[in-house]
């Protein structure tokens, strides 16, 4: 584990400063830059288990997990082996393989809102054409979101959304037309009433209300006891569709998602991050009536090149086989209450302002009073000092996410030694914030 003092990033810089020439920000995804916090960020070198290992070889404690696939840990050696067997066989196919049947047999049994199944590249894939299947499928144009609900950079998404729109504090983005989002409305997260607001405004005109079940891209927000029954409640009554975008919490939460964890059901679900083993993936899938409007079973276009990629159907599978042992969800559950619940105290023993939880392994802890319902909320935090938060946490080996706005994971990696370790670490630096 490096000190504070030990800390050396000098190749770190010596990279990112080339980047900056060749990529936009020095970066091929924008909360990767650590705008939000300052300073540069890190580059990797490799990652293995619980750990990360930077360019100038120092080491990390790693609660981003690529986002949330690495669920299993990084790199775990079952997964590369059935990789490396896969690779012989070839990395792409562009046609049917088996693998798509088995892979989309596992989500099927698990979720259970998917009755057939779709596999893209991404999760912003995913949810692009989850949005065009619901207006074919309803023959409506508008839809629901949620404010900092972040659903993919799509155009019709960029409206009030979260991740790293929310972030670097970007307006709805430019470049996108006030047509592409002019039938996207917006209502504040754990809001019924809104809701109800809206299709009283625009009735048989919805098609649709996407949203995070548990939101991560706006800081981990659960939803109030009742909001996903009543979401479910009015979209039946109105002829609408219900969509759970899960690429974050798809067999995170639970192994059948938030919607097993909830046990509310909606029409149709995106996944995307785990069910890939962390190679690129996305899915959509729902009821078979719904479904079968997708093409070539239906009407509605949809395509890829790269879609079913025998190397990522190979990972994903062996990645929810590994989930489907005994104790996995109770291990993830105890190890990251351990660590939410040690960081909350940690920082309220140090004098700071702080609220916060986890679901599984998925959690997040707000420099703010609370209780953190919505964006709003979210944004009432302290944003100055979770930078020097980040930043303590960093130079004492422990990655988290370069955001306030980004929930934080952990995986069947992570040790109680790698929790004492995170918790030594921010008592360290919350006494001196």
């Amino acid at each position: 584990m490096v000190s504070t003092q030990s800390l050396k990033t000098t190749r770190s810089e010596e990279i990112f400063a080339a980047a900056q020439t060749l990529m936009p920000g020095g970066v091929n995804s924008p909360v990767r830059a650590f705008k939000s916090v300052g300073g540069q960020p890190i580059v990797f070198d490799r990652v293995k288990g619980a750990y990360i290992w930077d360019v100038d070889g120092n080491q990390y404690i790693d609660y981003v997990g690529t986002w949330g696939p690495a669920i299993c840990g990084h790199a775990h050696p079952e997964v590369i082996q059935a990789l490396a067997a896969a690779l012989e066989k070839g990395t792409s196919f562009g046609a049917p393989c088996e693998l798509e049947n088995v892979l989309a047999d596992m989500v099927i049994n698990a979720v259970p809102s998917i009755e057939m199944v779709r596999f893209v590249n991404s999760g912003t894939e995913a949810c692009m054409a989850v949005l065009r299947l619901m207006r074919a499928f309803t023959g409506r144009d508008k839809v629901v979101k949620f404010e900092g609900c972040y659903h993919g950079h799509a155009d019709m998404f960029l409206v009030k959304a979260g991740s790293g729109v929310a972030t670097l504090g970007l307006p709805d983005s430019p470049g996108v037309p006030k047509s592409a989002t002019s039938q996207t409305l917006t209502a504040p997260f754990n809001d019924l009433e809104a809701v109800k607001a809206l299709f009283a405004e625009n009735p048989q005109e919805i098609a649709g209300v996407i949203l995070e079940p548990t939101v991560g891209n706006a800081g981990f927000i659960p939803p109030d006891p009742g909001f996903l029954e009543g979401l479910r409640e009015i979209t039946q009554e109105d002829g609408a569709l219900l969509v759970f975008d899960e690429v974050m919490t798809g067999f995170r939460l639970a192994y059948g998602g938030a919607q097993e964890k909830f046990k509310v059901t909606p029409d149709l679900t995106t996944l995307g991050k785990i069910i890939g083993g962390g190679l690129p993936v996305g899915a959509y899938g729902g009821r078979r009536d719904i479904m079968e409007t997708v093409a070539p079973a239906g009407p509605m276009y949809q395509a890829g090149t790269l879609s079913g990629n025998p190397l990522a159907m190979t990972a994903g599978i062996k990645t929810l086989e590994l989930l489907q042992r005994p104790g996995t969800y109770d291990q993830l559950e105890k190890m990251t209450q351990k660590l939410i619940g040690g960081l909350l105290e940690a920082a309220r023993e140090n004098g700071h302002t702080v609220c916060g939880g986890n679901i599984s392994g998925m959690f997040g802890m707000f420099f703010a009073a609370g209780p953190v319902h919505n964006y709003e909320d979210a944004k009432k935090s302290d944003l100055n000092k979770f930078s020097r938060y980040h930043r303590g946490m960093l130079e004492q080996g422990v990655y988290l996410a370069p955001s306030q706005f980004e929930a934080g994971f952990t995986s069947l990696a992570h040790t109680e030694a790698d929790i004492e370790k995170t918790l030594a670490a921010a008592r360290t630096v919350l006494a001196d914030l």
